[in-house]
């Protein structure tokens, strides 16, 4: 039996996980318009989402993360998205691919928004791959 009723922390940690990997790769390539490019592709990239990862991507408030601290948030956002990948396999395991792919979709947007991928972002995206793996 497939449950696909979430708790509002199990949402929570799927909805941080997704916005702090484009928060890490908005922050791997610095300045306030490619930080706006990044955003608006990756938002595109969760709303075009499917099923429940989409309810969770695109509902409820955006998760604040600290401004000044990228390296406290890459060593809270790759656990989450592990513990997140765990969460959907016990209580949706057909919801397991759409969440990975909103994730790594909106990613890879971020990364290509503002002036291609640059090695600081390919290596946040490599980062992200393997705690999705």
């Amino acid at each position: 039996m497939i449950v696909t009723e979430l708790t509002d922390h199990e949402r929570a940690t799927l909805k941080r996980a997704a916005f702090g990997v484009v928060y890490l790769v908005s922050n791997a390539d610095p300045g306030f318009l490619a930080m706006l490019r990044e955003s608006v592709a990756a938002s595109g990239a969760f709303t075009g989402a499917r099923g429940l990862a989409r309810d969770v991507l695109t509902s409820g408030s955006l998760p604040r993360f600290p401004r000044r601290d990228p390296g406290r948030v890459e060593a809270e956002v790759l656990p989450a998205l592990t513990e997140s990948l765990a969460i959907l396999r016990a209580k949706a395991p057909d919801e397991v691919d759409n969440y990975r792919d909103a994730v790594l979709s909106a990613a890879q947007r971020a990364a290509e928004a503002a002036h291609g991928v640059r090695p600081s972002e390919a290596a946040v995206l490599a980062k992200v791959r393997a705690a999705l793996a």
